[in-house]
Protein backbone atom coordinates (compact mmCIF):
# COMPACT_ATOMS: atom_id res chain seq x y z
CA UNK A 1 0.00 0.00 0.00
CA UNK A 2 1.53 3.25 -1.23
CA UNK A 3 1.19 6.03 1.53
CA UNK A 4 0.21 8.66 -1.37
CA UNK A 5 -2.94 6.99 -1.80
CA UNK A 6 -3.82 9.07 1.50
CA UNK A 7 -2.76 11.90 0.04
CA UNK A 8 -5.28 15.05 0.74
CA UNK A 9 -5.99 16.24 -2.66
CA UNK A 10 -5.79 12.89 -4.33
CA UNK A 11 -8.90 11.77 -1.83
CA UNK A 12 -10.56 14.76 -2.15
CA UNK A 13 -10.22 15.19 -6.43
CA UNK A 14 -11.93 11.53 -6.47
CA UNK A 15 -14.81 12.51 -3.70
CA UNK A 16 -15.78 15.58 -5.78
CA UNK A 17 -16.57 13.56 -8.84
CA UNK A 18 -19.10 11.57 -6.55
CA UNK A 19 -20.25 15.18 -5.12
CA UNK A 20 -23.62 15.42 -7.06
CA UNK A 21 -24.55 11.56 -6.20
CA UNK A 22 -23.30 12.70 -2.35
CA UNK A 23 -25.74 15.20 -2.44
CA UNK A 24 -28.63 13.79 -4.13
CA UNK A 25 -28.64 10.59 -1.41
CA UNK A 26 -28.27 13.44 1.32
CA UNK A 27 -31.80 15.33 -0.11
CA UNK A 28 -33.70 11.78 -1.03
CA UNK A 29 -33.04 10.80 3.14
CA UNK A 30 -34.38 13.98 4.06
CA UNK A 31 -37.51 14.06 2.04
CA UNK A 32 -37.88 10.47 3.61
CA UNK A 33 -39.91 10.92 6.83
CA UNK A 34 -38.26 8.36 8.98
CA UNK A 35 -39.75 8.84 12.82
CA UNK A 36 -38.89 6.64 15.58
CA UNK A 37 -40.70 3.04 14.91
CA UNK A 38 -41.27 4.26 10.70
CA UNK A 39 -37.92 3.63 9.14
CA UNK A 40 -38.47 1.35 6.68
CA UNK A 41 -38.75 3.42 3.38
CA UNK A 42 -35.63 5.36 4.66
CA UNK A 43 -33.32 2.34 5.40
CA UNK A 44 -34.54 0.81 2.12
CA UNK A 45 -33.25 3.73 0.47
CA UNK A 46 -29.88 3.11 1.83
CA UNK A 47 -30.06 -0.22 1.18
CA UNK A 48 -29.82 0.66 -2.27
CA UNK A 49 -27.05 3.39 -2.13
CA UNK A 50 -24.91 0.80 -0.64
CA UNK A 51 -25.19 -1.75 -3.84
CA UNK A 52 -24.85 1.25 -5.71
CA UNK A 53 -21.84 2.58 -4.25
CA UNK A 54 -20.46 -1.11 -4.39
CA UNK A 55 -20.53 -2.61 -1.22
CA UNK A 56 -19.40 -6.45 -1.07
CA UNK A 57 -22.92 -7.42 0.62
CA UNK A 58 -25.80 -5.27 2.21
CA UNK A 59 -28.28 -6.65 4.44
CA UNK A 60 -31.54 -5.43 6.47
CA UNK A 61 -31.64 -7.52 10.23
CA UNK A 62 -34.02 -8.54 11.90
CA UNK A 63 -34.25 -4.98 14.25
CA UNK A 64 -34.35 -3.17 10.84
CA UNK A 65 -31.16 -1.79 10.82
CA UNK A 66 -29.28 -1.68 7.46
CA UNK A 67 -25.96 -2.68 7.40
CA UNK A 68 -23.39 -3.04 4.29
CA UNK A 69 -19.71 -4.58 4.33
CA UNK A 70 -16.53 -3.93 2.39
CA UNK A 71 -14.11 -6.40 2.41
CA UNK A 72 -13.10 -9.29 5.22
CA UNK A 73 -10.14 -7.98 6.63
CA UNK A 74 -8.52 -8.59 9.84
CA UNK A 75 -9.77 -4.82 11.88
CA UNK A 76 -12.89 -4.40 12.06
CA UNK A 77 -14.39 -0.96 11.98
CA UNK A 78 -17.69 -0.12 12.81
CA UNK A 79 -19.60 3.38 10.99
CA UNK A 80 -22.84 4.41 12.40
CA UNK A 81 -25.51 6.48 11.92
CA UNK A 82 -29.17 6.63 12.91
CA UNK A 83 -32.07 7.31 10.13
CA UNK A 84 -34.99 7.85 12.11
CA UNK A 85 -35.39 11.35 13.94
CA UNK A 86 -37.55 13.46 15.57
CA UNK A 87 -40.48 15.28 15.02
CA UNK A 88 -41.20 18.56 13.10
CA UNK A 89 -43.32 20.23 15.60
CA UNK A 90 -45.16 23.26 14.10
CA UNK A 91 -44.62 23.21 10.61
CA UNK A 92 -45.02 26.26 9.99
CA UNK A 93 -41.34 27.68 12.21
CA UNK A 94 -39.56 25.99 9.22
CA UNK A 95 -38.20 28.43 7.03
CA UNK A 96 -37.54 25.63 4.67
CA UNK A 97 -40.14 22.42 4.16
CA UNK A 98 -38.64 19.79 6.60
CA UNK A 99 -38.75 17.29 4.21
CA UNK A 100 -38.16 18.69 0.87
CA UNK A 101 -34.37 18.58 1.04
CA UNK A 102 -33.40 22.21 -0.03
CA UNK A 103 -30.31 23.08 -1.64
CA UNK A 104 -29.32 26.59 -1.29
CA UNK A 105 -26.04 28.38 -0.71
CA UNK A 106 -23.99 24.85 0.00
CA UNK A 107 -26.00 23.60 2.42
CA UNK A 108 -29.38 20.92 2.93
CA UNK A 109 -32.17 21.83 4.91
CA UNK A 110 -34.15 19.86 6.40
CA UNK A 111 -34.82 17.77 9.30
CA UNK A 112 -32.53 14.81 9.50
CA UNK A 113 -29.87 17.44 8.03
CA UNK A 114 -27.83 17.44 11.47
CA UNK A 115 -29.09 14.71 13.43
CA UNK A 116 -28.39 12.54 11.26
CA UNK A 117 -28.81 11.67 7.98
CA UNK A 118 -25.87 13.45 6.37
CA UNK A 119 -23.47 11.23 8.35
CA UNK A 120 -25.47 8.49 6.55
CA UNK A 121 -24.63 9.60 2.92
CA UNK A 122 -20.65 10.40 4.03
CA UNK A 123 -20.55 6.89 4.89
CA UNK A 124 -21.50 5.32 2.31
CA UNK A 125 -19.23 7.73 -0.19
CA UNK A 126 -16.62 7.20 2.24
CA UNK A 127 -17.42 3.11 1.27
CA UNK A 128 -17.11 4.19 -2.30
CA UNK A 129 -13.71 5.37 -1.58
CA UNK A 130 -12.33 2.44 0.02
CA UNK A 131 -13.38 0.40 -3.25
CA UNK A 132 -12.23 2.79 -5.94
CA UNK A 133 -9.18 3.62 -3.68
CA UNK A 134 -8.28 -0.16 -2.46
CA UNK A 135 -8.21 1.58 0.79
CA UNK A 136 -9.68 -1.11 2.84
CA UNK A 137 -7.00 -4.27 2.35
CA UNK A 138 -6.61 -5.33 5.50
CA UNK A 139 -10.10 -4.14 7.70
CA UNK A 140 -13.47 -5.04 7.35
CA UNK A 141 -15.29 -1.79 6.75
CA UNK A 142 -18.95 -1.71 8.18
CA UNK A 143 -21.66 0.76 7.62
CA UNK A 144 -24.82 0.88 9.74
CA UNK A 145 -27.94 2.25 9.43
CA UNK A 146 -29.87 2.17 12.66
CA UNK A 147 -33.06 2.50 13.85
CA UNK A 148 -35.21 3.75 16.82
CA UNK A 149 -31.52 5.88 18.24
CA UNK A 150 -34.27 9.11 19.13
CA UNK A 151 -36.35 7.23 21.33
CA UNK A 152 -33.60 4.43 22.79
CA UNK A 153 -29.85 5.09 21.93
CA UNK A 154 -27.61 2.46 21.98
CA UNK A 155 -30.62 -0.49 21.47
CA UNK A 156 -30.07 -0.88 17.61
CA UNK A 157 -26.08 -1.50 18.17
CA UNK A 158 -26.56 -3.52 21.21
CA UNK A 159 -28.93 -5.65 18.92
CA UNK A 160 -26.42 -5.82 15.99
CA UNK A 161 -23.43 -6.81 18.42
CA UNK A 162 -25.30 -9.06 20.85
CA UNK A 163 -27.94 -10.43 18.26
CA UNK A 164 -26.75 -10.59 14.94
CA UNK A 165 -23.68 -11.24 16.25
CA UNK A 166 -21.44 -8.32 14.78
CA UNK A 167 -18.52 -7.47 16.85
CA UNK A 168 -16.41 -4.71 15.66
CA UNK A 169 -12.47 -4.28 17.05
CA UNK A 170 -13.90 -0.25 17.13
CA UNK A 171 -17.05 1.90 16.36
CA UNK A 172 -16.84 5.23 15.33
CA UNK A 173 -20.49 7.21 16.02
CA UNK A 174 -21.11 10.16 13.32
CA UNK A 175 -23.76 12.36 15.14
CA UNK A 176 -23.13 15.86 14.69
CA UNK A 177 -20.00 16.85 16.03
CA UNK A 178 -19.05 20.28 13.83
CA UNK A 179 -16.19 17.97 12.95
CA UNK A 180 -14.37 17.43 16.24
CA UNK A 181 -13.58 14.52 17.34
CA UNK A 182 -15.68 13.28 20.54
CA UNK A 183 -14.50 10.84 22.79
CA UNK A 184 -16.92 10.39 25.10
CA UNK A 185 -20.42 11.90 26.83
CA UNK A 186 -21.97 11.84 29.92
CA UNK A 187 -24.84 8.99 30.33
CA UNK A 188 -28.15 8.89 31.74
CA UNK A 189 -30.72 7.20 33.05
CA UNK A 190 -34.41 7.62 34.11
CA UNK A 191 -35.94 7.26 37.50
CA UNK A 192 -39.46 6.60 38.84
CA UNK A 193 -40.19 7.57 42.17
CA UNK A 194 -43.99 6.60 43.88
CA UNK A 195 -45.87 6.83 47.03
CA UNK A 196 -48.72 6.20 48.59
CA UNK A 197 -51.33 8.13 50.69
CA UNK A 198 -54.63 7.86 51.94
CA UNK A 199 -57.40 9.46 50.65
CA UNK A 200 -60.31 11.74 52.38
CA UNK A 201 -62.57 13.99 51.70
CA UNK A 202 -61.09 17.07 50.86
CA UNK A 203 -63.52 19.46 52.62
CA UNK A 204 -61.17 17.51 56.16
CA UNK A 205 -57.92 16.59 54.34
CA UNK A 206 -56.63 16.44 58.13
CA UNK A 207 -58.57 12.77 57.85
CA UNK A 208 -55.62 11.66 54.76
CA UNK A 209 -52.49 11.46 53.79
CA UNK A 210 -52.09 13.84 51.12
CA UNK A 211 -49.32 12.04 48.43
CA UNK A 212 -48.81 15.31 46.66
CA UNK A 213 -48.06 17.11 49.81
CA UNK A 214 -45.52 14.32 50.80
CA UNK A 215 -43.92 14.48 47.71
CA UNK A 216 -43.04 18.03 47.64
CA UNK A 217 -40.24 17.42 50.57
CA UNK A 218 -39.24 14.46 48.19
CA UNK A 219 -38.31 16.73 45.59
CA UNK A 220 -36.67 19.27 47.79
CA UNK A 221 -34.57 16.63 48.56
CA UNK A 222 -33.93 15.94 45.11
CA UNK A 223 -33.32 19.28 43.89
CA UNK A 224 -30.48 20.04 47.19
CA UNK A 225 -28.87 16.70 45.85
CA UNK A 226 -28.40 17.46 42.71
CA UNK A 227 -26.41 20.68 43.78
CA UNK A 228 -23.88 17.99 46.09
CA UNK A 229 -22.90 15.70 42.83
CA UNK A 230 -19.54 15.49 42.33
CA UNK A 231 -17.96 16.65 39.01
CA UNK A 232 -15.28 15.02 36.42
CA UNK A 233 -12.60 16.54 35.26
CA UNK A 234 -13.22 15.74 31.14
CA UNK A 235 -17.20 15.00 31.37
CA UNK A 236 -18.56 17.65 34.00
CA UNK A 237 -20.69 16.93 36.68
CA UNK A 238 -23.69 14.18 36.96
CA UNK A 239 -27.34 16.08 37.04
CA UNK A 240 -30.66 14.89 38.84
CA UNK A 241 -33.97 16.90 37.94
CA UNK A 242 -37.80 16.88 38.43
CA UNK A 243 -39.03 16.23 34.83
CA UNK A 244 -42.47 15.06 35.74
CA UNK A 245 -45.08 14.21 38.37
CA UNK A 246 -48.31 12.19 38.20
CA UNK A 247 -51.23 12.04 41.18
CA UNK A 248 -54.64 10.10 41.18
CA UNK A 249 -57.13 10.65 43.36
CA UNK A 250 -60.78 9.75 43.22
CA UNK A 251 -62.09 12.94 42.01
CA UNK A 252 -61.09 16.48 42.32
CA UNK A 253 -63.06 17.00 45.97
CA UNK A 254 -60.53 14.34 47.62
CA UNK A 255 -57.28 13.95 48.96
CA UNK A 256 -54.67 12.01 46.51
CA UNK A 257 -53.58 8.63 47.89
CA UNK A 258 -51.00 8.03 44.98
CA UNK A 259 -48.23 10.66 43.66
CA UNK A 260 -45.58 9.55 41.03
CA UNK A 261 -42.66 11.61 40.23
CA UNK A 262 -39.77 11.00 37.03
CA UNK A 263 -36.29 12.14 37.37
CA UNK A 264 -33.69 12.22 34.40
CA UNK A 265 -30.19 11.93 35.77
CA UNK A 266 -27.19 12.24 34.09
CA UNK A 267 -24.01 10.38 34.78
CA UNK A 268 -20.71 11.80 34.63
CA UNK A 269 -17.97 9.38 34.69
CA UNK A 270 -17.82 6.34 37.15
CA UNK A 271 -21.39 6.93 38.27
CA UNK A 272 -23.32 4.03 38.22
CA UNK A 273 -27.56 2.94 38.16
CA UNK A 274 -26.61 1.27 41.58
CA UNK A 275 -24.98 3.92 43.04
CA UNK A 276 -27.64 6.83 41.67
CA UNK A 277 -30.54 4.40 43.16
CA UNK A 278 -28.95 3.89 46.00
CA UNK A 279 -28.59 8.26 45.94
CA UNK A 280 -32.27 8.35 45.96
CA UNK A 281 -33.41 5.79 48.47
CA UNK A 282 -30.95 7.09 51.28
CA UNK A 283 -32.98 10.53 50.69
CA UNK A 284 -34.35 10.91 54.60
CA UNK A 285 -38.47 11.57 53.22
CA UNK A 286 -37.83 8.82 50.96
CA UNK A 287 -37.41 6.76 53.57
CA UNK A 288 -39.85 8.20 55.78
CA UNK A 289 -42.42 7.83 53.56
CA UNK A 290 -41.39 4.17 52.16
CA UNK A 291 -41.64 5.77 48.75
CA UNK A 292 -40.62 2.86 46.04
CA UNK A 293 -37.52 4.01 43.60
CA UNK A 294 -37.28 2.23 39.94
CA UNK A 295 -35.76 2.19 36.81
CA UNK A 296 -38.64 2.35 33.94
CA UNK A 297 -38.22 -0.10 30.87
CA UNK A 298 -38.65 0.70 27.51
CA UNK A 299 -40.46 -1.20 25.13
CA UNK A 300 -41.82 -0.74 21.83
CA UNK A 301 -41.75 -2.03 18.40
CA UNK A 302 -39.68 -2.05 15.69
CA UNK A 303 -40.50 -1.32 11.73
CA UNK A 304 -40.16 -4.99 11.26
CA UNK A 305 -42.26 -5.74 14.39
CA UNK A 306 -39.49 -7.00 16.37
CA UNK A 307 -40.16 -6.27 20.16
CA UNK A 308 -37.29 -4.16 21.32
CA UNK A 309 -36.73 -4.06 25.08
CA UNK A 310 -34.57 -2.37 27.95
CA UNK A 311 -34.33 -0.77 31.04
CA UNK A 312 -34.17 3.01 30.85
CA UNK A 313 -30.24 3.44 31.43
CA UNK A 314 -27.51 4.54 29.50
CA UNK A 315 -24.13 4.47 30.94
CA UNK A 316 -21.75 7.52 30.42
CA UNK A 317 -18.20 6.08 28.28
CA UNK A 318 -14.50 7.70 27.75
CA UNK A 319 -11.87 6.47 25.58
CA UNK A 320 -8.81 7.42 27.05
CA UNK A 321 -6.80 10.34 25.20
CA UNK A 322 -3.95 8.59 24.02
CA UNK A 323 -5.31 5.28 22.97
CA UNK A 324 -4.54 3.98 19.22
CA UNK A 325 -7.88 4.95 18.02
CA UNK A 326 -8.31 8.66 19.17
CA UNK A 327 -4.89 8.95 17.86
CA UNK A 328 -5.97 7.24 14.47
CA UNK A 329 -8.72 9.72 14.44
CA UNK A 330 -6.60 12.55 14.91
CA UNK A 331 -4.50 11.67 11.78
CA UNK A 332 -7.80 11.37 9.51
CA UNK A 333 -9.14 14.49 11.18
CA UNK A 334 -5.63 16.39 10.47
CA UNK A 335 -6.38 14.69 6.67
CA UNK A 336 -9.71 15.21 6.03
CA UNK A 337 -9.51 19.08 7.61
CA UNK A 338 -6.44 20.50 6.67
CA UNK A 339 -5.67 20.89 10.43
CA UNK A 340 -5.36 19.07 13.60
CA UNK A 341 -8.95 18.62 14.46
CA UNK A 342 -10.88 19.78 17.99
CA UNK A 343 -10.79 16.90 20.54
CA UNK A 344 -13.63 16.97 23.27
CA UNK A 345 -16.96 15.41 24.01
CA UNK A 346 -20.82 15.42 23.20
CA UNK A 347 -22.93 16.80 25.39
CA UNK A 348 -25.99 14.64 24.50
CA UNK A 349 -26.54 10.39 24.76
CA UNK A 350 -25.46 8.49 21.84
CA UNK A 351 -25.54 5.05 20.62
CA UNK A 352 -22.03 4.81 22.03
CA UNK A 353 -23.75 4.37 25.49
CA UNK A 354 -24.19 0.11 24.22
CA UNK A 355 -20.42 -0.28 22.42
CA UNK A 356 -18.31 2.04 24.74
CA UNK A 357 -20.68 2.20 27.77
CA UNK A 358 -22.11 -1.62 28.08
CA UNK A 359 -19.73 -3.59 26.08
CA UNK A 360 -16.04 -1.66 26.43
CA UNK A 361 -15.41 -1.65 22.68
CA UNK A 362 -13.37 1.54 21.59
CA UNK A 363 -15.62 3.80 20.29
CA UNK A 364 -15.01 7.45 19.21
CA UNK A 365 -17.04 10.14 17.44
CA UNK A 366 -17.63 12.71 14.63
CA UNK A 367 -19.84 14.12 11.91
CA UNK A 368 -20.92 16.59 9.74
CA UNK A 369 -22.62 19.49 10.97
CA UNK A 370 -23.14 21.33 13.85
CA UNK A 371 -24.72 19.50 17.03
CA UNK A 372 -26.49 22.63 18.42
CA UNK A 373 -28.70 22.25 15.40
CA UNK A 374 -29.88 19.07 16.34
CA UNK A 375 -33.41 18.82 17.01
CA UNK A 376 -33.84 22.62 15.51
CA UNK A 377 -36.65 23.72 12.64
CA UNK A 378 -32.71 25.26 11.06
CA UNK A 379 -31.39 21.89 10.58
CA UNK A 380 -28.73 22.46 7.77
CA UNK A 381 -25.27 20.86 6.67
CA UNK A 382 -23.46 21.80 4.66
CA UNK A 383 -21.74 20.21 0.88
CA UNK A 384 -18.13 20.65 2.17
CA UNK A 385 -19.07 19.40 5.83
CA UNK A 386 -19.98 15.82 4.22
CA UNK A 387 -16.96 15.80 2.32
CA UNK A 388 -15.00 16.23 4.97
CA UNK A 389 -16.65 13.53 7.07
CA UNK A 390 -16.24 10.89 4.29
CA UNK A 391 -12.56 11.73 3.97
CA UNK A 392 -12.32 11.13 7.38
CA UNK A 393 -14.38 8.37 7.39
CA UNK A 394 -12.73 6.49 4.39
CA UNK A 395 -8.67 7.17 5.71
CA UNK A 396 -9.44 6.28 9.79
CA UNK A 397 -9.56 1.89 8.51
CA UNK A 398 -6.40 2.32 6.70
CA UNK A 399 -4.52 4.26 9.61
CA UNK A 400 -5.67 2.10 12.27
CA UNK A 401 -4.81 -1.12 10.16
CA UNK A 402 -1.06 0.24 8.56
CA UNK A 403 -0.33 1.35 12.34
CA UNK A 404 -0.91 5.32 11.71
CA UNK A 405 1.14 5.48 8.43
Amino acid sequence: MSRSVLDRRLLFKKLQRHRPALVKFTRDLIAIPSFSGREGPAVRRTHAEMRKAGFDAVRIDRMGNVIGRIGRGRIKILFDAHLDTVGVGDRGAWRHDPFRGKHRGGFIHGRGATDQKSAMASIVYAGRLIKELGLGADCTFLAVGSCMEEDCEGAPLRHIIEKERIRPDFVVITEPSALRICRGQRGRMEMKVALKGRSCHASVPERGVNAISGMAAVIREIDALNSRLRPDPFLGKGSVAVTKIESGTPSLNAVPDQCAIYLDRRLTAGETLKGSLAEIRRLKSVRKLKAEVTVPDYEALSWRGVRVAQPKHFPAWVTPRRHALIRAAEKAGRLALGRPPVVGKWAFSTNGVATAGRLKIPTVGFGPSDDLLAHTTTERVGVDELLKAAVFYAALPHLLASGGS
